[in-house]
C-alpha cells in the first residue's frame, strides 16, 4: 500500500467565528490586544460538527456539509454555526457524548475556565447582531447548569485543567489540583451544583509522607476514559503535570488502581517531557497513550496487568509548551495495532501505523505539511477517511515584521492627522487615539478539514476502499 494522500477539503480562518464586535471610531482607541488563534478541536459524537476554542474567549461550533466529499476546485470555506464567548479564556471543553445534530437536546457542551464554575452552554444558542457596535458579548445567553469545585478552608474556585464528558453521558469528570471530581447530570430536570464524590489522588496535601508516598502530588492535567464494550466507561486514566500517571475505577468509587512516574521511561526513549497534557486510550482499550508538553514523541503503555512501557513514537517535533493534543483510530486489517496522529510546533502532521505491534522506538508512517504554525490539536473522523487540524500559536514580533503602510495608517479614522501613527524611530510622540501594538503576533492560524487516501487507492471510508481492504 502507498503513502497516504491529503486533500485539504474545507477552511476557516477565524477564530472568533466572526463575532469580534465593530467599533466606533470616534472614540479612543483601546490598546491592541493579542491576536488570537485557534487552540484545539473536537469532532462532535455524530461526526456532524467540529468544536473549536480560541486562545481568547470563543467556543465555535461548525457543522459540516453533506456535501464535504464531493469534488471541488476550491476548498469550502467554513463559517461558525453558533459562537460562546465566554468571561474568561477556557482551559477546557467537553461537548455532549450522545450529541446529535437531528435531536436539539443533545446540543449541549460543557466548558472550563480558571477561578469560574463549570458551566453547561447550549452549542447553538440564538447569536445577536453586533451591527450597533456594542460588545457582543453582553448579549450572550446564560448557561443551562453551572457546578461548583470548591476549596472548602478558601471558598476560592478550584482551577480546573482538564475536562471529560464519557459515554453514556451521566456523569462528567472535572481534574484539579490533587483531586478529580466527578458530577452527576443524569437527570437534566434536577441539577446539582456540587460534585457526585470526589477522589483526592495524594492521602494528604499537608504531609507528604502520610499513606507510605501512595497517590500523585501535583495539576491533574489530562483525563481520559476507557471504553468497554458496553459502552460504559471503564478505568480513567489520569496525568498530572509533575509527570504521574494513575489509573482509577469509577465504578468502584473511584479505588486507585496503579500510579507510576513517566520521567525516567521519558529520559529512557530520549524524546523529554515536560509534563502530561493528554492520556489517550487506544481504540481496543488495551494500552495508553501519554502525551507531554516540550517532548519530541509519545509514549506507549502496555496495560495488560503490566502497566509498563511498551514503545515510544518517535519522530515527532513537540519541544514547546504549547499543548499539541493527539488522536487514535483503529488500524487497517492489513496492518493490525492501532493509527495515532499527532501534531508538530513546525506545523507538521505525523502518523504512525500498526501501533501495538512493536516494542522500542517506533517511527512515522507518514505525514505531511498541514499548516505553517504549530498544530494545536489533530482530531480523527470516526469513518477514519477525514481529519481536522487546527493551528496557531504566539510569537514575538521582530524588527521590521510591521510593513511601511501598518506605519502609515491609524485606526483614528482621520487620514490628515498627523497622530495617526507612531513607527519604530519615529521621533513624533505617539497619539493618546493610537492603539499600542502587541508585542505578540500570530502568523498563520486556521481550521482544516483533510481527507484521507491512498496513492492509486480510493479514499479511505468509502464503499470502493472497503472493497480493496477485503482483497488484500
Amino acid at each position: 500500500m502507498g503513502s497516504p494522500s491529503f486533500d485539504l477539503l474545507a477552511i476557516s480562518n477565524d477564530p472568533d467565528g466572526g463575532t469580534a464586535p465593530k467599533r466606533n471610531s470616534s472614540v479612543a482607541a483601546e490598546p491592541k490586544q493579542i491576536p488570537p488563534f485557534f487552540k484545539s478541536l473536537q469532532w462532535s459524537a455524530d461526526g456532524t460538527t467540529l468544536f473549536t476554542s480560541s486562545s481568547e474567549k470563543h467556543v465555535c461550533s461548525y457543522v459540516l456539509p453533506e456535501t464535504l466529499l464531493e469534488p471541488r476546485d476550491e476548498p469550502l470555506q467554513l463559517k461558525a454555526h453558533a459562537t460562546l464567548i465566554l468571561g474568561e479564556q477556557t482551559s477546557a471543553i467537553a461537548p455532549c457524548p450522545y450529541f446529535a445534530l437531528e435531536n436539539s437536546y443533545t446540543h449541549s457542551i460543557l466548558t472550563a475556565s480558571s477561578d469560574h464554575p463549570i458551566h453547561l452552554h447550549y452549542a447553538f444558542p440564538q447569536q445577536p447582531s453586533s451591527d450597533d457596535g456594542l460588545p457582543i458579548t453582553t448579549h450572550q445567553p446564560p448557561p443551562i447548569a453551572s457546578f461548583r469545585l470548591i476549596k472548602k478552608e478558601t471558598e476560592a474556585y478550584l482551577p480546573i485543567a482538564s475536562l471529560i464528558w464519557p459515554a453514556p453521558g451521566t456523569h462528567f469528570i472535572a481534574g484539579t489540583t490533587n483531586r478529580i471530581a466527578i458530577f452527576d447530570v443524569s437527570n437534566p430536570s434536577s441539577l446539582t451544583p456540587e460534585p457526585l464524590f470526589s477522589i483526592a489522588t495524594i492521602p494528604s496535601t499537608r504531609h507528604i509522607r502520610k499513606g507510605n508516598g501512595i497517590g500523585m502530588r501535583g495539576t491533574i492535567s489530562a483525563l481520559a476514559a476507557q471504553v468497554r464494550e458496553s459502552g460504559d466507561a471503564g478505568l480513567i486514566a489520569v496525568g498530572t503535570r509533575s509527570r504521574f500517571m494513575g489509573l482509577y475505577d469509577l465504578q468502584r468509587a473511584g479505588e486507585c488502581v496503579a500510579t507510576w512516574g513517566i520521567a525516567a521511561s521519558a529520559d529512557e526513549a530520549g524524546i523529554g517531557g515536560g509534563g502530561v497534557t493528554q492520556t489517550v486510550w487506544s481504540p481496543c482499550g488495551r494500552y495508553l497513550v501519554v502525551n507531554e508538553r516540550a517532548s519530541r514523541g509519545l509514549l506507549v503503555y502496555d496495560l495488560r496487568g503490566t502497566n509498563e512501557l511498551l514503545a515510544h513514537l518517535e519522530g515527532r517535533n513537540g519541544d514547546t509548551n504549547q499543548r499539541l493534543s493527539c488522536d487514535v483510530h483503529p488500524g487497517t486489517s492489513a496492518v493490525g495495532g492501532f493509527e495515532v496522529w499527532a501534531g508538530t510546533k513546525d506545523g507538521g502532521v505525523v502518523m504512525w501505523e500498526g501501533v501495538g505491534n512493536e516494542s522500542g522506538a517506533v517511527s512515522p508512517s507518514g505525514g505531511w505539511d498541514a499548516h505553517e504554525s504549530a498544530v494545536g490539536s489533530t482530531a480523527m473522523h470516526t469513518s477514519g477517511s477525514v481529519v481536522a487540524t487546527c493551528s496557531g500559536s504566539w510569537e514575538i514580533a521582530g524588527d521590521g515584521y510591521f510593513s511601511d503602510s501598518d506605519c502609515e495608517s491609524g485606526d483614528s479614522g482621520d487620514e490628515d492627522s498627523d497622530e495617526s501613527s507612531s513607527c519604530s524611530g519615529s521621533t513624533s510622540e505617539p497619539s493618546p487615539l493610537q492603539p499600542k501594538r502587541s508585542p505578540f503576533v500570530v502568523k498563520e492560524t486556521s481550521l482544516k478539514v483533510w481527507s484521507i487516501g491512498s496513492i492509486g487507492l480510493p479514499k479511505r471510508g468509502t464503499p470502493e476502499a472497503e472493497d480493496d481492504k477485503t482483497r488484500t
